[in-house]
């Protein structure tokens, strides 16, 4: 074997290694849920109809979650993904930050001083305290196949969302394509209908309606965690995680993502109604504004369907995501990105063979 084609041999197995390697390094998994009915009416609102078929997170994004995403991008964190006034809160925050700029270093932690009700770890808890450029650089990293590195174009800075810096004003719109993979963008932030419909839609045809909750129900749930039907995070009189009228000082409120193991919606998403506020993208188009629903677990509301929605810049929760398309398990991937080596290099070695 001559020079040249030890060369092309060593490039195409390197790349086969390389391709094969990286999907199993991502840290982080989005389960998702499917929301057909495509072309369903709205509710009297207005809000709910959408024409297509798609696929939205089946829990919020956890605390976990984003500490896995500070770790991979903001050991210097250069356009603040991280804010300790919020995000190291004891009713609702769970990360803490320590080491200096250049070697950050981000862990899940709460404080929870009286929980008669066995939770699970902090990780499990949503993230509660973001900006919707926050949330957006999340879509974006997890859209780029979440890479490690410098906040830049192909970490953080572009993929759903080109944000190049840009931590305020008016929100881009979301990307038809992701410049770093020349493809739809495999994660983004729902849209206010998408929104709305995987949480109120009763499903099953195009004209099914609406529950008033996003737990599959018109009565105003109960708030305690566990395997009850129509139970929800947020205040009844009573605060769900403690089941206290007192608000003890340093007690975390949130409850685990899908703590609610019986009160899901239609479709299969957990903690619409309650837990923490969800950021979403109103109607994807560039804004000022961007969107929030949902209510929260300090609040008389489980937000009904016709209810309060925000609409403005300074909107701060946490959030799920979306995606237009079924994303591809890593070994798909994996499959895809060998074969498309072996294909090259049998190109090539036809090639040489003339």
């Amino acid at each position: 074997m001559n020079l040249p084609r030890r060369s092309a041999t060593a490039a195409l197995v390197a790349l086969i290694l390389v391709s094969l390697s990286v999907p199993h390094a991502r840290a982080v998994t989005i389960e998702m849920v499917t929301v057909g009915d495509a072309g369903n009416s709205a509710d009297t609102t207005g809000y709910g109809a959408v024409p297509y078929e798609y696929r939205i997170g089946k829990y919020e994004v956890t605390i976990g979650q984003y500490v896995e995403f500070l770790n991979s991008v903001a050991k210097r964190d250069t356009y603040a993904l991280y804010w300790a006034n919020l995000m190291s809160t004891s009713d609702s925050g769970g990360i803490v930050q320590t080491g200096s700029p250049g070697s950050y270093f981000y862990y899940a932690f709460i404080s929870d001083y009286y929980r008669p009700i066995p939770q699970a770890t902090a990780s499990n808890r949503p993230i509660a305290q973001l900006s919707w450029w926050q949330a957006a650089r999340f879509a974006n990293w997890m859209s780029n196949g979440q890479p490690t590195g410098a906040q830049g174009v192909s970490t953080t800075e572009d993929g759903a969302y080109a944000l190049n810096g840009k931590v305020s004003g008016a929100a881009p719109a979301v990307n038809a394509i992701n410049p770093t993979t020349g493809l739809s963008p495999s994660y983004r932030l729902p849209t206010e209908n998408e929104w709305y419909k995987a949480a109120y839609y009763k499903g099953g045809s195009t004209s099914a309606g609406y529950w008033d909750y996003a737990t599959q129900n018109d009565a105003s749930p109960g708030n305690t965690p566990g395997s009850g039907s129509n139970q929800a995070n947020y205040w009844t009189g009573t605060y769900s995680v403690t089941q206290s009228s007192n608000l003890l000082g340093g007690q975390n409120h949130l409850t685990d993502v899908g703590a609610f193991s019986a009160s899901p919606s239609a479709y299969g998403t957990f903690d619409q109604s309650g837990n923490a506020w969800e950021l979403n993208d109103l109607t994807g188009a560039a804004s000022l504004a961007r969107g929030r629903r949902g209510g929260d677990w300090s609040k008389n509301w489980a937000e009904i369907s016709s209810f309060v929605r925000y609409e403005y810049e300074g909107n701060y929760g946490g959030f799920r995501l979306a995606s237009p398309v079924a994303v591809p398990e890593p070994s798909t991937y994996c499959m895809a990105l060998a074969g498309l080596a072996c294909g090259g290099y049998s190109m090539f070695r036809c090639r040489i063979a003339r």
